[in-house]
């Protein structure tokens, strides 16, 4: 038996069959009668419809047989889709010097007669055969080898049409995760704007009064920080009117940008109690990723650790740091800590614990889902370990 031969664009044919994603798939009986319509035509026992990868030739039809695969190395087809032929016909395989000691001949399978047809794409890759095959000596006619080659053409057919669908079912998927992901960051972003909106109102407030009374440097620092507050409000308002016309720049824009230097602009727009310390990471870290998708991660981590705080003194502790593969980030707080039946339910959607934070409000239950949702499309992951009445720490690994 000699060795079987390789097409000469073998890797790209193993990339273009893996597309399909047809291999170990259910019987289908489209499939199906198309190779029973082979076996009725050419008057054999036996009809297949076959895919060949590294190793295995795999059955997605088998009229005839209870066989459901075959080794690469042992397949007539596999000498089939490395020729240029458009169809192969062995009458008597116990004459053919490719085949004269392959098993399947001498074996219990006693094959005899084989006529094969390859299934090539719209590319011009051969991805399988439509075969027929018998225990008797045949040969085929014109009009049968003609129709075993129409068949063929049905079977790449079905196969295009099923890769066209499973695309589209994909795109449609990720249209949707799209619309969910925009809905959720709107909601989170407008939450995220009461913090430099509640700054401007009761500086504007303070202002006011003191301008009635006197003039004063006091003034001047204020009418500073409304204006920190306005062009922080404009940069978040620009940036969700952006993003809520193309969704897919929420992960696509990514930025350098000095983690400590972020996570100072982010403890700007939120309001830190005075009881509240935050330490920063002491190493600086230079990082590339979407810097929106960042903030708004650590924004809904950070104001979650304010808000669920009973200590006298609060402390959140945020590292970060970075390998080949992965950024990590981490928050710790001492706050009132997240019982472990919890941990997986709270990054679910609108699910909230139903108890009060500091200010006597609860939660919407938006955040975490978000949250969750933009690491996975970062191909990254989050988890927490918490003691109840201690603290909690949330670990945020990101893929680089």
């Amino acid at each position: 038996m000699l060795n079987s031969p390789l097409p000469e664009n073998e890797q790209d044919r193993l990339i273009a069959l893996q597309s399909y994603h047809i291999f170990d798939t259910a019987e289908e009986k489209d499939f199906d009668d198309l190779a029973s319509l082979a076996a009725a035509i050419c008057q054999v026992p036996i009809a297949l419809i076959t895919f060949i990868d590294e190793e295995r030739q795999w059955f997605k039809s088998h009229v005839g047989t209870s066989l459901t695969e075959n080794t690469r190395d042992l397949s007539f087809c596999t000498h089939l889709i490395a020729s240029q032929d458009d169809v192969m016909v062995v009458p008597d395989a116990a004459l053919d010097k490719r085949f004269v000691d392959n098993p399947v001949i001498n074996g219990p399978t006693k094959l005899t007669f084989y006529a094969g047809v390859p299934l090539v794409n719209t590319d011009g890759f051969a991805l399988g055969t439509l075969c027929v095959i018998d225990t008797e000596k045949h040969t085929l006619s014109p009009y049968q080898e003609q129709a075993l080659k129409t068949l063929a053409n049905q079977v790449v057919d079905k196969l295009e049409l099923k890769r066209k669908v499973a695309a589209l079912e994909k795109a449609n998927q990720q249209l949707l995760n799209s619309n969910v992901l925009i809905q959720k960051f709107a909601s989170m972003a407008a939450h995220d704007i009461k913090n430099p909106l509640s700054s401007i109102l009761l500086t504007s407030q303070a202002l006011k009064m003191r301008h009635e009374k006197m003039e004063d440097q006091s003034c001047l620092r204020l009418v500073n920080l409304n204006i920190t507050a306005a062009k922080t409000l404009l940069e978040l308002v620009d940036e969700m009117l952006t993003y809520s016309k193309s969704p897919a720049l929420l992960l696509a824009k990514k930025q350098d940008f000095e983690v400590g230097g972020l996570i100072k602009k982010i403890i700007s727009l939120l309001t830190v109690p005075e009881n509240v310390e935050i330490v920063l990471p002491e190493e600086k870290h230079f990082i590339h990723i979407s810097i929106i998708a960042f903030e708004q991660i650590l924004i809904n981590l950070l104001s979650n650790a304010i808000r669920y705080n009973d200590k006298e003194k609060a402390l959140i502790q945020i590292r970060f740091e970075q390998d080949d593969e992965y950024y990590h980030l981490e928050v710790e707080d001492n706050g009132i800590g997240i019982a472990e039946q919890y941990h997986e339910k709270i990054f679910g959607n609108n699910f909230t614990l139903k108890i009060t934070d500091r200010y006597n409000a609860k939660g919407t239950g938006i955040g975490l889902s978000t949250v969750k949702d933009l690491l996975n499309a970062l191909n990254g992951n989050i988890y927490l370990k918490s003691v109840p009445g201690e603290g909690t720490t949330f670990f945020v690994s990101i893929k680089k």
